[in-house]
């Protein structure tokens, strides 16, 4: 009998536990998701390259890079046009609201990109120590 009435009382404290987390969570301001978050919203030709508007938000005391990347599509590996920009560490705003930036895609030596290529375009985070997060993709045509 002391060991069912023990049961109970471990159930309830556990409950209890879940339901204050869970309020926690609930009452937690909203800044704090959407740190880290990127979001693609144009892709466009700039001649030599491509420029990129992207949405992002970021942590405070963050040390990362905001990185573009870019590739045309149905080329072969001999005609292949890649382009990439970065927006630096001291060029970003991180303070957990959402900001837009334009990041310059320059294309390789041998890179040419046209009105009417479909190009892949991924953006993500690069930190200090080599690690990638936060990654976007989408297809887009210039």
């Amino acid at each position: 009998m002391t060991s069912s009435r023990f049961a109970r009382r471990l159930a309830g404290a556990t409950a209890a536990t879940l339901v204050i987390g869970a309020g926690a969570l609930a009452t937690a301001p909203s800044a704090a998701a959407k740190a880290n978050l990127l979001t693609i919203n144009k892709v466009a030709l700039h001649e030599p390259g491509l420029q990129v508007d992207v949405t992002y938000s970021c942590d405070t005391g963050m040390n990362h890079q905001l990185v573009a990347n870019a590739a045309k599509l149905g080329t072969s590996a001999h005609d292949e046009a890649v382009a990439a920009g970065t927006i630096k560490v001291d060029k970003l705003v991180c303070d957990y609201n959402s900001h837009t930036a334009r990041v310059t895609l320059r294309p390789s030596a041998s890179s040419h990109f046209a009105k009417g290529d479909q190009v892949k375009v991924t953006v993500f985070y690069f930190d200090d120590e080599g690690f990638s997060y936060a990654r976007q993709e989408t297809i887009a045509g210039l």
